[in-house]
């Protein structure tokens, strides 16, 4: 069943990448998450696309942006559980990285990093609210390797008292983002989260946007039925037609025992040795 547009969460990426579009906001959402300030951040490019090279599998990102000092943020919104969710934050940042410096370039043109995933599902099942990941030197926990990337984790699920209630709020409203949860919510994160969420689904464009999708969705899907019925199609003609062979080498093995032996049978039908065997001792237990 689909959604309206009126029915969406945050925790819908087409919804979240909306919202997420206004700096304001977006600029808001990565201060609380990493508990940083920032001073200003470039306009986010919704869903960018980072295709590297013609045989690499392209990344599409739901947010990217560049604060003052350089640093990328990579806000995804990640709903439904997913068992790739390591490799795939790896598989973000080496893309970054590759499209942050062109060949031959000093490396230490990379920028400072973070890749965030925003999950509705526990990915480590520890109860926590939010993982954060650095590289450190396994013998001595102290030496960080300096490399200044940073992945964090955000669970909605979380059990642990390991937030502050402002964070707590923020991750109730990804997934339920009404007007009666941000009534209730006494974080002002939450409130202006809420005026943006309800001004983009007022929007007309945005709506005609969302069903445009939709629409795109059901042709892909109604697409991949027929493929599927039509594969099927043939897969069952190809086994239909592998059966009527297997039956006839069986036939004409079941002719030819009365006459050979079963080394040349096998040889002359394709079975095996010891399916011309177990033919030989069915035959011979029937008479």
């Amino acid at each position: 069943m689909y959604k309206t547009i009126n029915e969406l969460n945050l925790d819908d990426d087409f919804l979240f990448a909306k919202v997420m579009s206004d700096k304001e906001i977006c600029k808001k959402v990565i201060e609380k998450i990493l508990g940083i300030k920032i001073k200003y951040i470039e306009m986010p490019t919704e869903q960018k696309v980072i295709d590297i090279l013609l045989d690499s599998k392209a990344v599409r990102l739901d947010i990217y942006v560049h604060d003052n000092k350089g640093t990328v943020y990579n806000v995804e919104m990640q709903k439904g559980k997913r068992n790739n969710l390591a490799k795939r934050s790896r598989y973000y940042q080496g893309s970054i990285d590759l499209d942050l410096i062109s060949k031959g370039e000093d490396y230490n043109k990379l920028n400072k990093s973070f890749v965030i995933f925003i999950c509705t599902f526990d990915p480590f099942n520890k109860g926590r609210h939010i993982y954060t990941f650095e590289n450190r030197c396994n013998e001595d926990h102290s030496i960080l390797l300096g490399d200044e990337t940073t992945k964090v984790f955000l669970n909605t699920k979380g059990t642990l008292a390991d937030i502050d209630e402002e964070m707590a709020e923020f991750l109730n409203y990804i997934e339920h983002s009404t007007d009666e949860v941000a009534s209730h919510s006494t974080s002002e994160l939450v409130r202006a989260l809420n005026d943006k969420v309800n001004h983009v689904k007022e929007d007309k464009n945005v709506e005609v946007e969302w069903m445009t999708l939709l629409e795109r969705d059901r042709e892909k899907f109604q697409e991949g039925v027929e493929v599927g019925i039509e594969k099927g199609i043939e897969k069952g003609i190809e086994k239909g037609i592998e059966r009527g062979r297997e039956e006839a080498r069986i036939e004409l093995a079941i002719s030819l025992l009365d006459v050979l032996d079963n080394e040349v049978i096998a040889a002359k039908t394709g079975l095996s040795l010891e399916e011309v065997r177990m033919l030989r001792d069915q035959v011979e237990n029937n008479k």
